[in-house]
């Protein structure tokens, strides 16, 4: 071609000897269609079936992606690619890029992502495991809008359309079938302009298993959602559980509470003192996750992590510790200082655990906050850095 093409299919691929020359063929049938100036780009993954050299008869440009993963073949292709406008799919013929053209459409208008649906186009008998169609998909996309407010209904699919520039801006990290996730995540993000078109899903051609595997694969996309989305799956949950056993803590602080014919005493704030460490853990947790998957961008950004670094410092994060450690270890002390006056006599139960339970959770907390603090401060020193 004598100037850059506008369009690049992008077509990851392993040992895809079987179906690699019909998709390329499809490709072509698309872009001579509709006269567009494009390319087809085969990013070969370590193939030894002889799909590389089917892509070079078949007049695709070969790149080589010699670091294994779904993502890193994806990102080789796009790295490699020439056009301002980038659709992929898989090897497999699972996805027709005849359909293309409504993604080029979108993009052509302003649309930053463009995202396949399955779900609202046709999926062929056969095409989609039951489990994969009425529970995998559903679930992770509905997860996916959930925790990310993603208003797609195939967050998973693996045709898609994205834009030179949207890609670049992302900074997609991850090398694994995580990838698909990521690209999703970010863009939510970021603001970017993203639109779905249905399309049709059809058997794959192999003989040989697919590299997808449902179990291994799923978790992969949900483990990864979950990590990134601390907010739901540390924080809320650890603030929900702090905030019961703070409750049940200070009911009962000074004295034992009766509801209807169950009497709540010293043996319920040793367990409501167990909800208040384990919650308290999680949030502070949660934080540090979402500071690390912006540090790398693995992770949407955060506007208010800037002033967050700019109030928590460590030396405020070490007062905050020592004033809630002291604070219980005058409670503690001050029943071994009776204890020690009474000539240590056995203790009485009911008279000196309640103390004794208030001063070891304020401890764990001062504790917890004095080294996590020190995390804190690790990962702020770094991202002032960059």
């Amino acid at each position: 071609m004598s100037r850059s093409p506008e369009l690049s299919f992008v077509i990851p691929c392993l040992n895809e000897a079987e179906t690699l020359e019909e998709c390329i063929r499809a490709a072509q049938e698309c872009i001579q269609r509709y006269g567009m100036e494009a390319e087809v780009v085969v990013s070969d993954n370590g193939s030894s079936d002889g799909s590389r050299e089917i892509a070079v008869r078949c007049g695709a440009r070969l790149v080589d992606a010699p670091q294994r993963g779904y993502g890193s073949a994806l990102m080789a292709g796009f790295d490699a690619a020439r056009g301002e406008l980038l659709i992929m799919g898989d090897a497999d013929r699972s996805y027709d890029f005849r359909e293309a053209m409504p993604m080029v459409e979108a993009m052509r208008s302003g649309v930053d992502l463009v995202m396949g649906s399955r779900l609202r186009g046709r999926i062929d008998p056969g095409a989609m495991p039951w489990l994969h169609r009425w529970l995998g998909n559903p679930l992770l996309s509905f997860i996916g809008r959930v925790f990310f407010r993603a208003s797609l209904s195939d967050f998973h699919c693996g045709m898609r359309g994205i834009t030179r520039k949207a890609y670049q801006s992302l900074g997609l990290r991850t090398t694994g079938m995580e990838f698909a996730s990521e690209m999703v995540v970010k863009a939510v993000a970021r603001g970017l302009r993203i639109s779905e078109v249905p399309i049709s899903l059809h058997r794959d051609g192999r003989t040989r298993p697919p590299h997808l595997r449902t179990w291994r694969d799923g978790w992969r996309h949900l483990r990864f959602m979950m990590v990134l989305s601390p907010r739901w799956t540390l924080m809320l949950p650890g603030l929900l559980v702090f905030a019961l056993g703070a409750g049940v803590l200070a009911a009962i602080s000074s004295g034992p509470v009766t509801v209807t014919y169950v009497t709540l005493d010293v043996h319920t704030m040793l367990v409501a003192s167990l909800l208040v460490i384990l919650g308290y853990q999680a949030m502070t947790i949660a934080v540090a996750m979402r500071i690390y998957a912006v540090e790398e961008e693995i992770g949407p950004p955060a506007s208010w992590m800037r002033r967050a670094f700019e109030f928590f410092t460590l030396e405020r994060g070490i007062l905050v510790g020592l004033g809630l450690g002291s604070a219980g270890a005058l409670l503690i002390g001050g029943v071994a200082w009776d204890w020690a006056s009474a000539g240590f006599p056995p203790l009485d139960v009911a008279g000196t655990l309640r103390p004794v339970v208030l001063g070891t959770t304020l401890v764990a907390l001062g504790g917890q906050t004095l080294l996590m603090s020190f995390v804190y401060s690790m990962l702020g020193i770094q991202r002032r850095r960059r």
